[in-house]
């Protein structure tokens, strides 16, 4: 496969055209991921997530800097939200980022969240192999900023960077149920503002309810100003520390496997749901069925059950 060929060798457009594949869910997506499957592996993902206005992207061009000054190819997917009636990105490719466009080592691709929650594109993974097989040494995953619902980051990244600013007040209290606890790194940035150290130990206390960690063996929690460039040397050394530790551990590869249960789960009900599409005649029948449930001719969980229970008898599940 000539495009395959493409990729490995760092090929843009090819890497470009075989993430458009993968987005536009064309036919040629399947054997793309399967063949290009066995040159995988070897990137570090790194997901950067908060709120919006905590300086995500300016961190993120300064990632970018730091990895090419040690030669390392980077790739960026910032995901966008989308129109709920385009499906495509609002925001765009992130114009703080854009200095690094024309740097052979360096892919940025904004990708529309088409409504998916969890701060993630659905292609999102599809994309994560393309980069991995192209080669690029570290790819960064830069969510949407949504608050607590972004905690599916997790299953497809190597390492959490939870970004936070001062200011938020009540917000922090509000994250704690979700992105709080699956942050390896917390960054303060913005921390020439008042209420920098402040909001640190307001983290620290976050972290220390409920855990029986002391405080040496939480997240680290790091203070800087990307604006500025200050601090953020400091925050890229933590972050490979951080990742070499989880390497040495046997955590980076549990990871790994979770992120592969997810896919596999991810493809498993895509393909029953084409599948049932297909089987049940959905398209035709659904106005029919929408009609006789809305006049309570039929329950909904009673009338799913015995279709079911007739494909079953038909060997088709």
């Amino acid at each position: 496969m000539d495009l395959v060929n493409k990729i490995r060798t760092g090929n843009t457009r090819a890497i470009a055209k075989a993430i458009s594949l993968i987005e536009n869910e064309t036919r040629e997506k399947e054997e793309l991921i399967d063949s290009i499957h066995p040159f995988t592996g070897n990137a570090f993902v790194i997901g950067v997530t908060g709120p919006p206005g905590a300086g995500k992207s300016t961190i993120v061009d300064r990632f970018i800097q730091f990895e090419r000054d040690r030669n390392k190819k980077i790739a960026v997917i910032a995901v966008d939200p989308s129109s709920p009636f385009s499906g495509g990105a609002i925001l765009g490719d992130r114009l703080r980022m854009q200095t690094h466009a024309t740097d052979p080592g360096v892919f940025i691709r904004s990708m529309a969240s088409r409504g998916h929650l969890g701060g993630i594109s659905t292609a999102t993974a599809g994309a994560l192999t393309i980069f991995d097989a192209a080669g690029f040494d570290t790819i960064i995953i830069e969510t949407i900023g949504v608050g607590q619902t972004e905690v599916e980051v997790i299953e497809m990244a190597d390492l959490i960077l939870l970004t936070l600013v001062p200011g938020m007040g009540d917000e922090i209290q509000a994250m704690k149920a979700g992105i709080m606890e699956i942050a390896d790194l917390f960054l303060v940035n913005k921390c020439d503002i008042d209420g920098a150290d402040r909001l640190k130990s307001e983290i620290e206390y976050m972290l220390m309810l409920g855990s029986e960690q002391n405080k040496a063996s939480l997240p680290p929690i790091k203070l800087a100003s990307a604006k500025n460039n200050t601090g953020t040397e400091e925050l890229y050394s933590s972050i490979f520390e951080r990742l070499n530790l989880f390497k040495n551990s046997g955590l980076l590869a549990s990871r790994r496997k979770i992120r592969i249960q997810k896919e596999i789960e991810h493809i498993f009900a895509s393909k029953l749901k084409e599948l049932l599409y297909i089987k049940l005649n959905m398209e035709e029948n659904i106005g029919l069925w929408i009609e006789r449930v809305y006049n309570r001719e039929i329950r909904p969980y009673n009338f799913v059950n015995k279709k079911m229970m007739e494909l079953t008898k038909e060997n088709v599940l």
